[in-house]
């Protein structure tokens, strides 16, 4: 099934988003995004998150009839999830499945199209970096990823102080401390950002997950106009 911007519902491949309605002609018209089997795209809309939840669910309860409870438990945190991600702004929301035998491996990716105020510009990266390192336990630093110049900010959240953000793996009553990774890059042509959040609570293999984030944050792509998509 295709959603209404063309990309393949509730899978892990090849992924866009459109950037914005208004845009001059040197801005892209979407950008696309490589993720690993068993990442799955899960609507936040308020119009598509419960089919979109469902469909998942079943999916990942495939063949299983005797755990009506954790079916249960797990769709209700994937609402909740989207449902966070979506009233804190989010366009896209990506929720890693993936198995490493028996276990599964628990991660976020939350897109995000972020607009200056009226009358107001954002900062340059390296002036952005410096604002998002003052007073966090944070390690900001300005990354050269293909798709331009991007401001990468890496912490630890779930604690007191620094709550886990929207659409982090967890459920609402279960606050787990996580490690998160934020690339914020410039729409070419525009005045906006695009910002990437990833998440996850696996602290003991950290670096691991924090290399595979910056491998999908380095595979982001703009497409312009005329571009096509599977």
């Amino acid at each position: 099934m295709r959603d209404a911007a063309g990309r393949t519902d509730d899978t892990g491949a090849t992924v866009t988003e459109t950037v914005g309605s208004t845009r001059s002609p040197a801005s892209p018209a979407d950008y696309r995004l490589l993720l690993p089997d068993g990442w799955f795209r899960v609507r936040i809309d308020p119009e598509g998150r419960t089919r979109s939840i469902d469909a998942l669910v079943d999916r990942k309860f495939e063949g299983v009839d005797n755990a009506p409870h954790l079916k249960r438990q797990l769709r209700d945190e994937l609402l909740a999830q989207a449902t966070a991600a979506y009233q804190d702004g989010g366009i896209e929301l990506y929720l890693s499945f993936q198995q490493a035998g028996p276990l599964t491996i628990p991660a976020s990716l939350l897109v995000t199209l972020v607009r200056p105020a009226p009358g107001t510009a954002q900062p340059d990266p390296a002036e952005l970096a410096r604002r998002l390192s003052v007073g966090m336990d944070a390690e900001a630093t300005v990354v050269e990823l293909a798709a331009g110049t991007t401001v990468r900010v890496r912490r630890v959240t779930g604690r007191p102080g620094t709550p886990a953000p929207a659409g982090a793996p967890g459920s609402a009553d279960e606050v787990l401390p996580s490690v998160t990774v934020d690339y914020q890059l410039p729409v070419p042509g525009t005045a906006a950002h695009l910002l990437l959040t990833f998440s996850t609570p696996l602290l003991q293999i950290a670096d691991a997950m924090v290399e595979l984030f910056d491998a999908v944050a380095g595979s982001l792509t703009w497409l312009d106009g005329a571009a096509t998509h599977e």
